[in-house]
């Protein structure tokens, strides 16, 4: 097994970044050796449990070479449209946010909806139907200056400047995608001028970057800015009401309709049945959230993970087991009783049987 074979392998399955967890399942899938697969992709590891095929340690030794005067604004040389996923299924707001990206214009979109629902998913596919560039930040609360727009890094010795995710967005006209916006401190007002479409004034070196055309933003998030009152998302903050403004319009994100979801299962799972008994588990357990019933819900993230545990361990009961086990214990037991009633042929695992007194 070839690394080249392992590497397009793995890029078809997940993308371009990779975790220790999805090369074990990788493995498991193929029946290799985890040790020596790891091994044969060395090349890409970025970190403890982490790798990425955009990066080799040849690119960044390449990079490096290039940071040796003080004050450069050295430039990310790869390709950065996302590739098309074939399994990808349009619904939503996607067909907006396309029309947004195909316009040219510069008019920053807020996305919001509950987690699990395809907003991230949406724009990245949408840059790789249009083959536009795509920049994507995920936002904490430790996000600042220094990270978004860039800062002084010292290599070999020397101070030189490094221009963050947004200056190369901007000078390269590509689309800037702020992930989770709404973990942000009120350090993301940095952006307030960029929001606004007029570039941004490095003062740091003395530098003004201006936008090249077809610059474009759009921030995700699970809230509109104003936090969590309900817990569910916690961390979230409340922004800036000038910060907010500067986002022309909202698209509201929906999970997608039972057909729709039904149609993103089976381009990962041949039992179709098993897709449309999960479809309807997941419409049901929905709309007795949106009815105040039950405070968890099943999103389409986590059936699609139902759906690959399927296909690593052959066992419909252990995969929805495993992937509904982050919820606590009584909603866990709710979520597979619901489940057997729905699919007749399925079997309860034994853990989580209900005791007969």
């Amino acid at each position: 097994m070839s690394p080249d074979y392992i590497v397009t392998s793995l890029q078809a399955l997940y993308g371009e970044a990779v975790t220790s967890a999805e090369i074990r399942g990788w493995c498991a899938m193929n029946d290799a050796n985890y040790q020596t697969v790891t091994k044969k992709i060395e090349q890409y590891k970025t970190g403890r449990g982490k790798w990425n095929f955009e990066v080799s340690t040849e690119t960044v030794e390449e990079l490096e070479e290039t940071y040796n005067a003080p004050a450069a604004v050295p430039a990310i040389a790869q390709n950065l449209i996302p590739a098309k996923d074939d399994n990808f299924v349009k619904f939503g707001n996607f067909g907006d946010i396309k029309k947004v990206i195909e316009s040219g214009l510069f008019y920053p979109v807020f996305i919001t909806g509950l987690s699990g629902n395809g907003k991230t998913f949406s724009v990245e596919q949408a840059c790789a139907q249009t083959k536009r560039e795509l920049i994507r930040v995920n936002i904490t609360i430790e996000t600042d200056e220094d990270d978004l727009i860039g800062g002084f890094r010292l290599v070999n010795g020397e101070t030189v400047w490094h221009n963050g995710p947004v200056i190369e967005a901007l000078q390269r006209g590509a689309v800037l995608l702020l992930d989770e916006i709404d973990l942000a401190s009120n350090k993301i007002l940095c952006l307030q001028s960029i929001l606004e479409g007029k570039g941004v004034f490095l003062k740091k070196i003395g530098k003004y970057v201006a936008p090249k055309d077809g610059f474009q933003i759009f921030a995700t998030a699970n809230t509109k800015g104003k936090g969590s009152d309900d817990g569910r998302f916690i961390g979230t903050n409340v922004l800036n009401e000038a910060f907010l403004e500067r986002f022309p319009v909202t698209f509201e994100q929906e999970y997608p309709t039972p057909a729709q979801e039904k149609s993103i299962l089976t381009k990962l799972c041949y039992d179709k049945d098993f897709c449309g008994r999960l479809v309807d588990w997941a419409d049901i357990i929905r709309k007795t959230f949106y009815d105040g019933g039950i405070e968890e819900i099943i999103s389409t993230r986590r059936l699609v993970h139902i759906v690959r545990a399927f296909k690593i361990f052959g066992d419909k009961a252990k995969a929805i087991q495993v992937c509904i086990n982050r919820f606590d214990d009584e909603t866990k037991q709710a979520f597979l009783e619901l489940y057997d009633k729905v699919d007749a042929d399925f079997e309860m695992p034994e853990v989580a049987k209900p005791t007969e007194e």
